[in-house]
């Protein structure tokens, strides 16, 4: 009987177990080798401007994950901008994972924002196409109370991708954190790579 009762509940386990997983809705990635290159493209926000190159997220997250993470950041870059550099990014450092952070630069100058949605949904396809993983950053539109702006997780969820849309608008909400109204300081940029590498963690990358 005990081992009936035994068997009945390493059952009712493993199909509950299974039911969890079939719903999860959480995107994955695939596990990072050790020798592996993350390209971290986008603007100052990745070059990580108000911080020393030592203390920019990029690197950073290569410490923290022992990769080497690619810093293919340009202040002030657009996003239509960015669109026509990644390729040749691309091709140069052929990176297994890019997490991309860009757009900023678009609200910052009024841009239409349908016109950024659209280009970094096509940053996200390119990039797909060469068989290189990508995680996106969500970026808080500017004003007094930040949140992050909403094509961000529309477009992570319509391409089923990991993200991150948090850590940014927190850090700046925080004056010990930041440089300035738009940028980190070091501290606020190791808030930001350490919330990287939990999404990675989270998504099977690391």
């Amino acid at each position: 009987m005990a081992l009936k009762f035994a068997s009945r509940l390493l059952v009712v386990g493993t199909l509950c177990a299974t039911l969890l997983a079939c719903g999860s809705d959480q995107p994955t990635l695939s596990p990072l080798p050790t020798g592996a290159t993350i390209l971290a493209f986008g603007d100052s926000l990745t070059k990580g401007t108000g911080a020393s190159s030592t203390q920019s997220y990029p690197a950073i997250l290569s410490r923290l994950t022992g990769r080497d993470v690619v810093n293919a950041g340009i202040p002030g870059e657009l996003s239509g901008d960015g669109l026509k550099r990644l390729p040749t990014v691309l091709a140069a450092t052929k990176p297994q994972l890019m997490i991309l952070c860009h757009g900023g630069n678009d609200m910052l100058r009024k841009k239409d924002l349908s016109d950024a949605a659209n280009n970094i949904e096509s940053m996200i396809g390119i990039a797909q196409a060469q068989g290189v993983e990508v995680m996106l950053i969500g970026v808080p539109k500017p004003g007094l109370f930040l949140g992050t702006a909403d094509l961000y997780p529309n477009i992570a969820n319509a391409a089923g991708i990991p993200a991150e849309h948090n850590v940014l608008a927190d850090i700046l909400s925080e004056p010990h954190l930041k440089s300035d109204p738009i940028h980190p300081n070091g501290q606020g940029y190791e808030r930001m790579a350490e919330a990287i590498v939990a999404v990675l963690q989270k998504s099977g990358a690391l």
